[in-house]
């Protein structure tokens, strides 16, 4: 059995990996990513949201593939991430939209702003990012935000499109501050921390997670990214994210299995499952 630090996982407190990618070319193929999903089954975790967003032109259909092959315990999400917004045409826009439409989609995402890499011109991620908004909406998926170095300039085109008014908006990975938190949640926005808030420098995460109104508190991996200590430098998966559990409800004075509940209520929620 998986064990993480607090000892054996509890079979009654099961965990949502709000956002993984188990992607076959990321892991080494369809067989790989069945052992990674059944890995985290065993070790509590009985379901996850595969992001098919990041990995170029073919990351949705994968993603939604890989959900088929697991009902009940994987679902996907479908989008075009901002590193690839220069790929996007009205021929893909169409295709995801297609995509979306199969019951294994409750998201659309992720999607945003990067101005910290700048893969894709910063002109041309705006204007992918707001297509995008205006067709979650249109379909009534809730938004997985990628935001990072746009000096909360993704946080305005959200307002300025509505998203907050009409939809429901989870900025994954959040690595804001607490005035920024405040701000997100006062809107009716959720936050799903990774492992970063296991290590040891990250102070902010570290505080961000103590803040959090529990209702709005999701967990995650970003699998293969993020490995949460004491297991830095491996690949991640999602059984990894019964250490971001357990880091985040020690920090808040929590028993493990309720924050594992909350946030697992929190995504189901947020998902419509």
């Amino acid at each position: 059995m998986y064990r993480h630090r607090a000892g054996p996982i509890e079979a009654k407190a099961l965990i949502f990996d709000s956002h993984c990618h188990l992607d076959p070319e990321t892991y080494g193929g369809e067989p790989a990513v069945d052992e990674v999903i059944a890995t985290a089954v065993a070790a509590g975790v009985t379901r996850m949201l595969t992001v098919g967003s990041g990995y170029g032109e073919g990351s949705a259909e994968r993603a939604v593939s890989v959900a088929k092959r697991h009902p009940g315990v994987v679902w996907a999400a479908v989008g075009l991430h901002p590193h690839d917004a220069s790929m996007m045409t009205p021929s893909l826009l169409d295709s995801l939209v297609a995509l979306a439409k199969n019951r294994e989609v409750v998201a659309w995402g992720e999607m945003g702003l990067d101005f910290f890499y700048d893969n894709s011109p910063r002109e041309v991620q705006r204007d992918v990012f707001r297509k995008q908004i205006r067709v979650a909406l249109e379909l009534d998926l809730p938004m997985i935000i990628h935001d990072r170095d746009s000096d909360w300039e993704a946080f305005a085109i959200l307002k300025n499109e509505g998203a907050f008014e009409r939809g429901r908006v989870l900025y994954h990975c959040y690595a804001g501050d607490l005035e920024q938190l405040s701000e997100l949640v006062s809107h009716g926005g959720w936050i799903s921390l990774p492992g970063v808030v296991t290590w040891k420098k990250s102070a902010m995460t570290k505080e961000v997670a103590k803040a959090v109104p529990v209702d709005k508190l999701l967990v995650e991996t970003d699998s293969p990214f993020l490995t949460p200590e004491p297991l830095r430098g491996r690949r991640n998966e999602p059984c990894h994210v019964a250490l971001t559990v357990e880091e985040i409800a020690n920090l808040r004075g929590l028993n493990w299995s309720e924050c594992a509940r909350a946030t697992t209520q929190n995504a189901n929620e947020l998902f419509g499952l």
